[in-house]
């Protein structure tokens, strides 16, 4: 079948120059001969016009420009209607998904990378039926991207301040878990809920993680002084926090690290919540289940 691409370019996701791009992908999928058209997102998230188009012009794969944001928007409202490959060029801010798929961070790179790899199926997960295709949590970095987003500039570096700037006031919130029918207790900074490896910018918090595993990988991390959080967060990224069991860990570790495809989350202090890095209402509640091989990623 002749592949028919879609771009569907964020325009404001990230710090990069959206017409350079935009001049790469027509030069660098002319030269391919694959038929193609720029589409711009949708703020509104209203993707309708997609299905029809996707299923009329029989479009093989939707390319999107833009962040783990703008991917999680895009799937998430089209993988249950129509089936067609994703692709992405990674522009936003972390970039998490492309970079736990190995996909190039220099857009002509991932471009060409679009034409050399194919499609296999990738996991996603629900937050009490809200879509997530990479990383949501609880707590402190839900915070963080709830400052990141309303300070009015992206980047890593505006990232990195806001992160500083809530470390220094961070205090733990409260949450009941219950995993395989069994709940514990525990006060902690935040709880991170991953379906890759990443937080994004190359930051690695779930080491075991894999993209089409079946899995949801878990991170606690509870409550110690302040002095001792940064250690025990940069043991944990460097992957030294072996899985054990959950019971003997709850006393005695700072960092918990599970593995699950389902689990429940009591937010007993309405902390606040992020799904893949966008601000997102909270609730005093979370249902969380994989979605194996969700939809299909080039990579």
């Amino acid at each position: 079948m002749e592949r028919r691409l879609v771009y569907l370019v964020n325009p404001i996701s990230g710090t990069q120059k959206k017409e350079d791009i935009k001049q790469h992908i027509k030069d660098l999928t002319t030269a391919q001969n694959i038929p193609f058209e720029i589409v711009p997102t949708n703020a509104s998230g209203n993707y309708d016009f997609l299905k029809d188009k996707i299923q009329k012009e029989e479009i093989t794969d939707l390319i999107i420009v833009g962040g783990d944001g703008t991917v999680n928007q895009v799937v998430g409202a089209l993988y249950k209607y129509v089936d067609v490959n994703y692709g992405i060029i990674p522009v936003g801010s972390g970039n998490g998904l492309a970079n736990a798929a190995g996909i190039p961070r220099k857009p002509k790179d991932a471009i060409q990378y679009l034409f050399s790899n194919s499609a296999k199926h990738v996991d996603a997960f629900t937050i009490n039926e809200k879509f997530s295709c990479m990383l949501s949590g609880v707590g402190f970095d839900a915070q963080v991207a709830q400052d990141f987003a309303a300070s009015g500039s992206r980047g890593l570096l505006t990232y990195t301040q806001q992160s500083l700037l809530n470390f220094f006031k961070a205090q733990p919130y409260q949450f009941e878990i219950t995993v395989d029918d069994f709940t514990f207790f525990t006060e902690s900074y935040f709880v991170s809920i991953a379906n890759g490896n990443q937080f994004g910018n190359n930051v690695t918090i779930a080491p075991l993680a894999n993209l089409s595993d079946g899995l949801l990988d878990v991170v606690i991390v509870q409550k110690m002084s302040k002095a001792k959080l940064p250690f025990a967060v940069l043991q944990q990224i460097r992957g030294n926090n072996k899985l054990q069991e959950l019971v003997n860990e709850i006393n005695t570790k700072n960092v918990l690290y599970f593995q699950t495809q389902n689990l429940t989350v009591r937010n007993i202090k309405l902390a606040p919540l992020h799904i893949d890095g966008e601000p997102t209402e909270t609730a005093d509640f979370f249902k969380i289940g994989i979605l194996q091989d969700c939809f299909r990623l080039i990579h």
